[in-house]
């Protein structure tokens, strides 16, 4: 496992981080606690350093378990958590990344996480109410307590990425990113680029389905966000296929798996990009793991991006309501 700089901050990562959410949040049941913690530390012992989480994700327990997990190697790993969310209940009650919320979530994250800092700090999303400079300025002063080491957004456009830099530089942005959602390349990798700051692409196995184990007979759990996203109805599952055929075409010439085919590509499109896909599985993080040893051919990279362009994607990648919250400036 290689490392990667995100940016010019000096935050250097594994290629290949992973995202720790699905582990007890989001994707069904939790898993067994032992078991999570057996996965973390085994992608630890594949080469990964790079682990994500947020209060946001239980709320509250992923970051308690990343913070055991890491626990014997916390100095050789970057962890990112993110605030954002007014949090009531249990439940998540709306944005709030007012200064002094900033500052509280911070102190809750640094104590379930048992850690001193926080090495890179996202905003989850932007909150329209706060001024993009208001919150850049909080996490300045955290920096400077040295409570937090970098400043991330997640799900920002490109013009609160420049507002948000000026104030406090911007190591890495983190949006959806995936063969079949390429937003990102035409609305925000430019600005990255000029800025010279990193992307961190979750979701870039398609919330599991450019795997290929999913398809429209595959039944959701109540608490599988999955279950309520159009791209996943029954009838977009069957249509979105057409993807999974490409990516078994490359995978066979290959000898890989789709799911090592889409984390290559993903790793060939910039120097600059660690994606962080998650799973429950031993075996899936070993194969996750192994997608750096999957080499595309410029010809390879061309043919992917040439069929893509010429598929229709069916399905809005978000309900309506967490559409609202990602940030189109």
């Amino acid at each position: 496992m290689k490392i990667r700089k995100l940016g010019n901050s000096g935050l250097e990562v594994s290629e290949i981080g992973f995202g720790c959410m699905g582990l007890n949040f989001g994707y069904g049941p939790a898993l067994d606690r032992k078991e999570a913690i057996k996965v973390i530390r085994k992608s630890y012992e594949l080469g990964i350093t790079f682990f994500d989480t947020a209060e946001i994700y239980g709320p509250y327990t992923n970051e308690e378990l990343v913070g055991e997990a890491i626990a014997p190697f916390r100095n050789e790993v970057v962890i990112a958590t993110k605030f954002g969310f007014n949090i009531q209940n249990g439940k998540m009650a709306g944005l709030n990344s007012k200064p002094h919320h900033i500052k509280e979530a911070v102190e809750g994250s640094l104590k379930r996480l048992n850690i001193e800092t926080i090495d890179l700090l996202y905003q989850h999303r932007v909150d329209p109410e706060v001024p993009i400079e208001d919150v850049a300025g909080a996490v300045k002063d955290l920096i400077s307590e040295g409570k937090v080491k970098y400043f991330g957004l997640s799900e920002a456009g490109a013009n609160n990425i420049r507002k948000a830099n000026a104030i406090q530089p911007v190591s890495a942005l983190q949006s959806e990113y995936s063969l079949w959602w390429r937003e990102p390349e035409t609305k925000t990798f430019p600005t990255l680029e000029e800025l010279q700051i990193g992307f961190v692409p979750f979701s870039p196995l398609g919330r599991g389905y450019l795997t290929g184990k999913i398809d429209e007979n595959t039944q959701f759990d109540d608490s599988d966000f999955r279950k309520n996203v159009p791209r996943f109805s029954p009838e977009n599952r069957a249509y979105n296929k057409i993807v999974l055929e490409l990516l078994e075409k490359i995978a066979k010439r290959k000898d890989a798996t789709l799911a090592q085919i889409a984390l290559a590509w993903i790793l060939a499109q910039k120097p600059w990009i660690s994606p962080i896909p998650g799973t429950t599985k031993m075996h899936r993080l070993s194969e996750n793991a192994g997608a750096i040893a999957v080499e595309l051919s410029e010809t390879d990279i061309k043919e992917i991006d040439k069929a893509i362009s010429e598929m229709t994607i069916f399905g809005h990648r978000y309900t309506q309501s967490s559409e609202r919250q990602v940030d189109n400036s």
